[in-house]
């Protein structure tokens, strides 16, 4: 199969694990950050996939810390936000608007601030705050292929600050894993099991269903890698929420379902049992009603190691669903256009 990909987004998924370890040694042991005593609460700013980090720390790290964490998708800054507060800023371009004023609204408030970019506006407000800013490296063409760059920095300097103990461990179980995951894929090519799930799920849209925290963080991903690389629909859904509204939704038009959404489930070791029972009983449900019921099980040691197996099967999936269909996964023109216009206004 020829495939197309102006921006090399397949060499990209496939340097994800190394993109990480970049990303890790780059965060190590900076200056300037606050005692574990003086941080009261975590705030985490960022749009697209420079906001997957905040889900990714939600995910991992919040489970384990004594204080409170917040993600901010938008404009506005929390008005908790103080000098208790340690902000990350993250925008892989430096120029998201929306993350832009909410950090400057933060810094203003007397926020302890983090910034993660690969410069532009947000680069030159943290140098002007005095924060430490952490470079994501600028030849990543698209912020979605920089995921490593983004997600793992905040993970690092809180297990410096001593509020993700055991961080480490975690940070390399997942490197580990995701080489392991990367080999199996990128050998097999379009024979792969990435590319089967994209071949399965062909011109339908999927419906992406996680379980817990990590499979939020990992379904939500699945989900914008679609729309973004593939430039199709999708959508997803947490259980057990789902199992309160979403199912109530499968009583009628099964004639039109069956013929235009596929579920898919991701699943991992660290869902609650009575969560492994929902997705039982729901997929019972769903193979009435949908074309088809994929589930991709996570490996790996550890909810960090998990959570980044299902997302680099994902981005694969993605990707081989851009290829089956001819399109090329990497320019967004649309979200390109969309700037424009906001820009103007």
């Amino acid at each position: 199969m020829t495939v197309l990909d102006s921006l090399g987004m397949f060499d990209l998924a496939e340097g994800l694990p190394e993109q990480v370890e970049g990303a890790v040694a780059r965060s190590r042991q900076l200056e300037g950050l606050p005692s574990l005593e003086d941080v009261e609460a975590v705030v985490v700013l960022g749009m697209g996939g420079s906001g997957m980090a905040g889900d990714v720390l939600t995910a991992i790290a919040a489970p384990q810390m004594p204080v409170p964490v917040l993600v901010v998708k938008g404009y506005e800054c929390p008005a908790f936000v103080g000098d208790g507060t340690l902000v990350f800023a993250i925008s892989a371009s430096g120029n998201t608007e929306e993350t832009i004023q909410a950090a400057s609204d933060a810094a203003v408030s007397g926020a302890r601030m983090v910034v993660v970019t690969g410069g532009g506006e947000l680069g030159r407000l943290g140098d002007s705050w005095g924060a430490p800013v952490i470079p994501v490296p600028t030849d990543i063409p698209q912020p979605r292929a920089a995921i490593g760059a983004m997600a793992f920095p905040p993970l690092v300097v809180l297990e410096d600050i001593g509020l993700f103990r055991g961080g480490s461990y975690w940070i390399t179980a997942a490197i580990d894993q995701m080489r392991r995951r990367r080999d199996q894929l990128s050998t097999a090519g379009d024979a792969s099991a990435a590319a089967d799930v994209a071949r399965r799920i062909g011109r339908t849209i999927p419906l992406i269903h996680g379980g817990g925290a990590v499979g939020a963080a990992a379904a939500s991903r699945w989900k914008t890698q679609v729309n973004e690389n593939a430039k199709a629909p999708a959508f997803w859904a947490l259980q057990p929420e789902l199992c309160h509204n979403e199912v109530c939704g499968w009583g009628q038009h099964g004639d039109v379902t069956r013929q235009v959404l596929t579920a898919v489930t991701l699943r991992h070791d660290g869902e609650h049992p009575q969560v492994g029972r929902r997705f039982d009983l729901v997929g019972e449900i769903l193979r009435e009603v949908v074309a088809d019921v994929v589930e991709v099980r996570a490996d790996g040691d550890g909810d960090l190691a998990q959570l980044f197996d299902l997302v680099l099967f994902g981005d694969y999936v993605s990707l081989w669903m851009a290829a089956e269909a001819g399109i090329d996964p990497g320019p967004v023109p649309m979200l390109v256009d969309l700037k424009v216009q906001l820009a103007g206004g």
